[in-house]
């Protein structure tokens, strides 16, 4: 695909106008500032405006580096008098964020009043995961969860094991670097977290193809991290043990971290999945995951190095039979107990819900649980269970709810995420970057919602609906608006109800499927019988997770009465007949929101078909294609779920309507 095929996402050329036709001073002396200024030089080349590498000149917009600034780390200070905007940052780095924030502001920036602001991210780190295959996985096939294509990093091979590489051509992993960087992104791991055997040689073999990646990320202040096997030592080092108190694994790690920050200077780290859905680990040894941890730690801490240890560990060979065994507690108790012990250059990775990126589930309490590890908050910014980039479902507002929940006496997640923010990407060779271009404004919420947990995710959607359609008529915008701003209540209103989970075809996860997971052993169980559904998860009769968070929200919801409506059946097993706060009982509450989330879809097809027409063709076709299957997806599970459910209660939908 040549690159005038690659949709410019937010970056068109259109949005650097208003700095495109002016003139712009940029300072000299660091390799970000000639980032910025050929950034700068493309815009008034096609803008009409001009370019000086003197601060000191007359100029509308003057881009500084002042090392004695004190703005705070990645900090950036903009200053407007009469029109004339200034922004002084203490590196290149730091002023490619002022650069891009100028970007934003569009026409704004030159025209506001007069001000003196400072601006730095709330979190030291902002990293995107790769679940990349270097080769292509005969079941999760080139990106694990990817719903945009094939990696922009890894060739695939040639389908014979052991046959991927690192591509040729990395002018897709520059042009993503661009795109991360406009929006605070500062890291990037690049490969799948359940590391196969090609990947793993990425930590040996293939390091100089790694370093080609880092230094494009390198030119936009990214680092690279690595996803690493526990099992590494034996897989790459002929080792007889991945024990970590041994002598022999611990020099070869040691080594291995020496061998790549050697070839990569400002190599970020490692991430490791680890006890987890097969993974190798600690446990083997007898040993634990701080055990496990710390020694990577002391490893790459040399080099100033991190470890993501990700907490996503549970038992992925449960009996259903068995409802004393709950997966929502598994993070809590093999973690909390170790709080304290980790190194300070580890950061346990924790997802935001006790499950695994649903729709709708409580914020998981291992991020009240362990004040002294450093904790990073993980979110998945590819649709797993989000309709996969097929169905269009803005992220941001439930991001925002996770990052503003308050657990009281320890304060909001948002503070408690001191080792940062995670996420996994969406993003493959697609055209439009995301499969569906709207899951765009995802990638694009996840780094400003990072960057300021308190932005009001409505202003960051209106963001990037203003520089992706720069030129787009008044009424383009408020349809994608209006269809983007009511998306992820709308994908809850006909999917899974009242925060139970799942019901998806296992496997894929795409579509419903009811009983798909009821039997298996993997945890994810809704309970539903005859009489009723959900999870009793009360400290009183069920399995008490509830009790694991702190004062207020153990008793909230521990209590039927003070439970929310919209976590009811995952923390509590009650009557269909039961009667919600909002007046309605459970079983009209599933038929009435499922027949309502297809009429907003409805609403979406029609909304998009009268407003299309003033937007780039290719753009118009895919949206419209993809509102096609998301209407046919929604009435499918209207359908499957009204209908299960009616023959499982035997009660009928008050309203009259068809259900089979």
């Amino acid at each position: 695909m040549t690159s005038a095929a690659i949709h410019p996402a937010w970056l068109s050329s259109l949005a650097f106008g208003p700095l495109g036709r002016r003139r712009i001073a940029v300072a000299e002396g660091d390799p970000l500032a000639d980032t910025i200024a050929a950034e700068v030089a493309t815009a008034v080349g096609a803008h009409g405006g001009s370019l000086t590498r003197d601060v000191a000149a007359d100029a509308d917009l003057v881009l500084a580096i002042d090392e004695h600034a004190a703005i705070g780390e990645e900090g950036f200070r903009l200053s407007r008098r009469g029109g004339r905007l200034a922004v002084v940052a203490g590196s290149g780095r730091d002023l490619l964020h002022g650069f891009f924030h100028v970007v934003r502001l569009g026409e704004q920036a030159f025209t506001g009043e007069d001000a003196d602001e400072s601006h730095a991210p709330a979190a030291a780190l902002r990293m995107l995961d790769h679940w990349d295959n270097m080769d292509v996985h005969p079941v999760m096939g080139p990106v694990e969860r990817g719903y945009a294509g094939a990696s922009i990093f890894f060739d695939g091979g040639d389908g014979l094991p052991g046959s991927g590489s690192v591509r040729e051509d990395l002018s897709r992993v520059a042009a993503y670097a661009r795109l991360l960087a406009s929006i605070g992104i500062n890291r990037v791991a690049l490969n799948n977290v359940n590391v196969h055997a090609r990947e793993a040689r990425l930590l040996t073999d293939d390091l100089p193809h790694v370093a080609r990646i880092a230094q494009e990320f390198r030119r936009w202040g990214i680092r690279v991290h690595l996803s690493v096997s526990w099992a590494s030592p034996i897989l790459l080092g002929g080792l007889a043990t991945s024990d970590p108190f041994d002598d022999g694994v611990r020099r070869w790690w040691a080594k291995a971290a020496d061998r790549v920050w050697d070839a990569i200077p400002d190599f970020g780290g490692f991430v490791i999945k680890a006890d987890s859905e097969g993974q190798p680990g600690p446990f083997a040894y007898g040993r634990d995951h701080a055990d496990g941890a710390n020694m990577l730690a002391e490893a790459v801490a040399p080099h100033g190095g991190i470890i993501h240890w990700r907490a996503f560990v549970y038992n992925h060979t449960q009996d259903w039979r068995d409802r004393s065994t709950d997966r929502a507690r598994a993070a809590f108790d093999h973690f909390s107990p170790l709080d304290g012990r980790f190194h300070d250059n580890v950061s346990v990775q924790v997802k935001y819900g006790p499950m695994d990126f649903q729709v709708r589930e409580p914020v998981s309490p291992v991020l009240a649980a362990m004040p002294q590890t450093r904790l990073a908050l993980e979110l998945q910014v590819t649709q797993e269970y989000t309709g996969q980039q097929r169905h269009a479902v803005y992220l941001g507002r439930q991001w925002s709810e996770i990052l503003g929940f308050d657990f009281g006496e320890a304060g909001p997640v948002a503070g408690l995420a001191t080792g940062g923010f995670a996420a996994v990407s969406n993003v493959g060779d697609d055209a439009f970057w995301t499969g569906h271009p709207f899951a765009q404004a995802n990638l694009y919420a996840y780094g400003r919602l990072t960057w300021d947990p308190s932005a009001d995710p409505g202003a960051v959607l209106d963001e990037w609906i203003e520089q992706t359609f720069p030129d787009a008529p008044a009424p383009v915008a408020r349809t994608v608006r209006d269809i983007l701003d009511c998306s992820w209540e709308t994908y809850e209103q006909y999917t899974t109800p009242l925060g139970v989970g799942f019901m998806v075809r296992p496997g894929h996860h795409y579509g419903p499927d009811v009983d798909g997971y009821e039997y298996t052993p993997w945890g994810t169980y809704h309970f539903a019988d005859r009489d009723g559904i959900g999870v009793d998860r009360t400290v009183a009769t069920g399995t008490g997770f509830a009790g694991l968070y702190p004062t207020p929200w153990r008793e909230t919801y521990e209590s039927l009465e003070t439970c929310p409506d919209e976590l009811l059946l995952f923390f509590h097993h009650v009557p269909y007949t039961h009667v919600l706060h909002s007046g309605t009982t459970v079983i009209q509450h599933i038929y009435d929101t499922h027949f309502a989330g297809v009429e907003r879809v409805e609403e979406f097809v029609a909304a998009w078909d009268r407003a299309s027409g003033s937007v780039e063709p290719a753009l118009a076709a895919r949206v419209t294609e993809r509102l096609a299957e998301q209407l046919r997806s929604a009435i499918e599970w209207r359908d499957q779920v009204n209908t299960y459910f009616l023959r499982k209660s035997g009660v009928p939908d008050e309203r009259g309507r068809r259900i089979y």
